[in-house]
């Protein structure tokens, strides 16, 4: 799976972001397990899903920031 661009990424609705990261987040984590298990064949990939997820959290609070406070 290749890095997704954050120009790429702002076009996106919110919900898809948070959807997006939920995703992420579970990959990351079962990343870790296959790491602690002695399963994991591409170590890279930590670091990918990692940047991805800082990507994705970057561009969601950037939207909140924006977002008019009521």
């Amino acid at each position: 799976m290749p890095e997704t661009k954050a120009k790429d990424l702002r076009e996106l609705t919110t919900g898809e972001l948070q959807r997006q990261l939920a995703e992420l987040k579970q990959e990351a984590l079962n990343l870790r397990l296959q790491s602690a298990t002695g399963q994991l064949e591409n170590s890279s990939r930590i670091r990918m899903v990692r940047r991805e997820t800082a990507r994705v959290m970057t561009i969601l609070s950037e939207r909140r920031k924006q977002a008019p406070a009521d």
